[in-house]
């Protein structure tokens, strides 16, 4: 997948209702393979059967939920792009609640902080 076929990949889940699988519930201690150890404070998941730019399902970042899901049914409001990866995140949050792209911006920063990415909004 080009960087195009990605781009619009993504931009095209923008305001659609989404049920997502989540393998990165709050709390999860994910250990990464430069010794890094990242603790998720948000839910972390995947759209079941969509493929990313990874060769992976599509990532997405629950925003608005504080307790740990197995699965949620969300509104994508936002992407985060990465100049710097083959993949690019969706972000969702329940149907009717909103974030900046600011808002958003600080609420993945604990993973995003290692990329070049940048996040637009609804």
């Amino acid at each position: 997948m080009n960087d195009t076929e990605r781009k619009e990949l993504v931009r095209s889940y923008l305001g659609k209702t989404v049920t997502i699988g989540i393998d990165r519930p709050i709390g999860y201690e994910h250990r990464k393979k430069d010794g890094v150890c990242l603790t998720y404070p948000i839910n972390y998941g995947y759209i079941p059967g969509v493929l990313g730019g990874d060769g992976e399902e599509l990532d997405v970042y629950l925003l608005g939920v504080d307790t740990p899901v197995e699965t949620y049914t969300c509104r994508v409001i936002g992407i985060v792009y990465r100049r710097n990866d083959v993949e690019d995140k969706l972000i969702a949050a329940p149907e009717g609640r909103t974030f900046t792209a600011e808002e958003m911006a600080a609420a993945v920063e604990f993973q995003e902080k290692y990329y070049d990415s940048y996040v637009e909004s609804v």
